[in-house]
């Protein structure tokens, strides 16, 4: 495989993709990175699968613009409900992100785990045919209403967030769940919250190392590394950047485009 110096493409709803973006950065640090965060349109959950596809078509346009050689959907809802279009729509590779079901499945002793996704997940026909795979293990299913919206607006240590987290824990505690899986690329920046409240015994999963190596997989069969070493990742954002440049501890420039 010829090397490919051109940038991989990631995008999300908002700031939450970042999580995917540390995950590549981490595993391929000489890949140039652009990620875009269409904040603007937080959180994808509430839209509906018409609007979703047209959003990613529309972040994947925009990247593709910028001769992106793959493009990472660093978003659950728009993976579950837009990757099968975006793969018809565009030759070059579309790795997805769909919460870490199998896992956790796996790896459970008490056959009961809790996902905790936005409303676009979790009804989307794709993780229904994920979840219909595990007719064994008790599967406990929460929409995080409001959580992405109170990570854009970088209020992740709000008392309105620990409220709202513990409402949504507390019922899968009971539950006996041993494994909870975050389903929402946001959601990763609430661990430190999360485990405030999860007795220890309760493993959290994420999918930012499954798609790293997802990443890694199809460059090397597919597409080919890049030559050059430890690119600078671009942001760009169509939002006020002060979160995003905060989420990134303001070690990158943030670029606000109209978008």
């Amino acid at each position: 495989m010829n090397s490919n110096n051109q940038p991989i493409g990631i995008f999300d709803s908002g700031i939450g993709g970042t999580s995917i973006w540390k995950a590549i950065h981490q595993l391929l640090p000489n890949e140039k990175t652009i990620y875009l965060a269409d904040s603007k349109n937080a959180p994808y959950g509430q839209k509906s699968k018409q609007e979703i596809i047209a959003l990613s078509m529309k972040n994947t346009d925009f990247l593709l613009e910028m001769n992106c050689k793959l493009i990472v959907v660093a978003c659950n809802t728009a993976t579950t409900n837009a990757i099968q279009e975006l793969r018809a729509k565009y030759d070059v590779p579309i790795i997805g992100i769909e919460p870490a079901i199998k896992p956790a499945v796996t790896h459970s002793k008490t056959q009961i785990i809790g996902i905790l996704a936005t409303k676009g997940t979790l009804n989307s026909e794709l993780f229904n045919k994920t979840t219909e795979k595990y007719q064994d293990t008790k599967i406990i299913e929460q929409v995080g209403h409001g959580l992405v919206q109170l990570i854009e607006n970088g209020d992740i240590d709000s008392p309105e967030m620990t409220e709202l987290l513990h409402s949504y824990l507390t019922p899968m505690i009971e539950a006996n769940i041993d494994y909870l899986v975050l389903g929402c690329s946001h959601y990763p920046y609430l661990i430190p919250q999360i485990k405030k409240i999860l007795p220890e015994h309760i493993q959290i999963i994420d999918s930012g190392e499954a798609v790293a190596k997802q990443t890694r997989n199809i460059l090397r069969d597919k597409v080919g590394f890049s030559s050059a070493e430890n690119s600078e990742p671009v942001f760009y954002t169509n939002t006020n950047p002060k979160v995003l440049t905060e989420i990134l501890e303001n070690k990158y420039l943030v670029e606000e485009i109209a978008f």
